[in-house]
């Protein structure tokens, strides 16, 4: 806290002297948020919503409520579908049409900064809730902008400097629908069949209240691991369905932990939507990977299951998302059980990263012959390819590291207003973006390096660098990383990987999901992952960080300059 209002007091105090707007590219955004404490008159919403973030205290466990912080949502213009209330500590379901036009009014009532942030939405970079922005107890912000995503769902969030993980964890979370035209007329299962699935993962001490970071620095490098599941923000959570067609949007809302989705009883899952968007048509898995931020629409038919039985979703095993410090066993499995959740876990044991357990339990409580059809074609897709981007032959290069125990993305930590050269993006532009692993790059000679984007700091110097900061502890520290990028969707144009038998990478290849627009992927030990992505309609910084909460408010975010 005392750090937060530091840096601020700091920077009013350049402002005064008018120096920092050459230096600083945000400078000039910075300076104009602070208009933003008013509605704009000349935006006429059809959409406006007032937005809270407050404390509260609700009823988790037996005995006393549990303090949290909580989004209080009010509907002050629009359709009364607009808000959902949820379960718990969680903030209100948005519910938007593409092309309204919404103003959000947000004010805090925490005894901290905080901002919020439109994960996955298509905004204005004023409206995305970027740290700079951040506002004290008794202000407002005030965010208008037009839906400009396909249907899909999106969530909103705490985007604090270096206090994200601790607000998140705390209950500032909420999910985003928007619907159009073309899902309209797919009539997916709707109302009571349309179903949220918020996944958490929580530790309580004795008198129920939330227990974050117990092991310091350690833990934090590892990110929080809880050892009770939360559905919805509630504990043991059982959903009564019916035998029919449901669409659930599943949501992994949890600090740091990576979900391997599959059915008890080996029912292949069918995926309908990804992060942000439906996608062109339905596809099967045999389970999917999840990580934080990262959304899956799933649909499942109950029919012919009999009424009073249980059909349950699980997290399976795999292996080789986490540090493996000495070569254990199955990609260093022995090595992330020592050093994952200290909690007592569901069935009296520890839910390390990659456990097997029980997430949620649909009970089919009710027989009906009513049902829908799984349309073989969802909506219009656009596969982008190399002849769509404007660096075929140079992508942008993101690489992940975790040397001397700090996590960093091309060996450079966040900085409120730092903007590399290799972080320039011209606006209207489609491009192409290379995400790997460094730790794991050392041993290739610095081939990425070569032919890339980037200061000469990044690119061309990047093979010397590699090789001498020591592979062997690198390769030891490297773990899986969710990495979101802000502003547009973004689609995957392939997977590469180091990865041998023996890794861990067999326990989790077939679940990603590679088709679809997303805003987070998982990059796994040993993998590369490109991508494309558009950066249209919007100039100015734009985050892209590691999504493991405790990674980011470690300093493993960056801003790209769109311009």
């Amino acid at each position: 806290m005392a750090r937060f209002d530091d840096k601020r007091r700091q920077f009013l105090q350049f402002a005064a002297f008018g120096t920092m707007a050459a230096a600083w590219p945000g400078f000039l955004l910075a300076e104009g948020a602070k208009t933003n404490n008013a509605p704009n008159r000349t935006f006429k919403p059809d959409v406006e919503i007032a937005l809270t973030a407050r404390t509260a205290s609700v009823p988790l466990k037996p005995g006393t409520a549990t303090r949290v912080f909580q989004y209080h949502g009010k509907l002050l213009k629009g359709p009364s579908s607009t808000l959902t209330e949820m379960p718990s500590y969680l903030g209100p379901t948005l519910n938007l049409v593409r092309g309204q036009k919404v103003r959000i009014i947000f004010y805090n009532q925490l005894p901290e900064p905080t901002i919020a942030h439109w994960h996955g939405m298509h905004v204005p970079q004023k409206m995305d809730g970027h740290p700079m922005y951040a506002i004290n107890k008794g202000e407002r912000y005030v965010y208008e902008f037009e839906v400009k995503n396909p249907a899909g769902t999106n969530w909103y969030h705490a985007h604090t400097h270096e206090m994200t993980a601790t607000q998140v964890y705390q209950g500032l979370a909420g999910l985003i629908t928007v619907t159009d035209e073309h899902e309209q007329k797919l009539a997916l299962p709707s109302d009571e069949y349309d179903l949220s699935i918020v996944i958490q993962d929580r530790r309580f001490t004795a008198d129920n209240q939330l227990r974050y970071l117990q092991h310091g620095r350690h833990e934090r490098i590892l990110g929080f691991l809880g050892d009770t599941i939360l559905i919805n923000g509630q504990i043991d959570s059982i959903i009564p369905v019916k035998t029919r067609a449901y669409r659930l949007r599943l949501f992994n809302g949890s600090n740091s932990r990576i979900y391997k989705l599959g059915w008890e009883d080996g029912t292949p899952l069918t995926a309908i939507g990804t992060d942000g968007a439906l996608l062109g048509k339905p596809e099967n898995y045999p389970y999917i990977m999840l990580a934080p931020a990262e959304r899956v629409e799933l649909w499942v038919d109950f029919s012919g299951r009999e009424i009073g039985s249980d059909l349950v979703l699980h997290s399976l095993e795999y292996h080789g998302a986490m540090p493996h410090m000495g070569g254990g066993r199955r990609g260093g499995r022995e090595n992330e059980d020592r050093r994952g959740d200290s909690g007592s876990g569901m069935m009296g044991r520890r839910l390390t990263q990659g456990d097997n357990f029980p997430v949620v339990k649909f009970h089919i409580a009710e027989k009906t012959s009513e049902s829908h059809e799984l349309p073989s074609t969802l909506v219009p897709f656009q596969r982008l390819l190399d002849r769509d981007v404007a660096n075929p032959d140079s992508p942008i290069l993101i690489g992940l590291s975790m040397m001397h125990m700090s996590p960093e993305l091309n060996h450079r930590s966040f900085e409120m207003e730092a903007v590399a050269e290799s972080e320039k993006i011209p606006v209207n532009t489609i491009q192409k973006i290379r995400i790997f692993q460094e730790d794991h790059a050392m041993r290739r000679g610095g081939r990425r390096g070569m032919g890339g984007r980037g200061d000469t700091d990044d690119s061309d110097e990047r093979g010397g660098r590699r090789g001498g900061r020591g592979g062997g502890m690198g390769m030891m520290m490297s773990m899986a990383h969710p990495i979101h990028l802000h502003g547009q969707q973004f689609q995957i144009l392939s997977r590469l990987t180091q990865n041998r038998h023996g890794s861990g990478y067999d326990t989790v290849k077939d679940g990603f999901i590679n088709s679809g627009w997303k805003d987070t992927v998982l990059v796994m030990p040993g993998e590369e992952v490109t991508i494309i992505k558009p950066f249209q309609d919007y100039t100015g910084l734009f985050l892209y960080h590691c999504h493991n909460l405790e990674h980011e408010d470690m300093g493993m975010m960056r801003n790209f300059l769109v311009s």
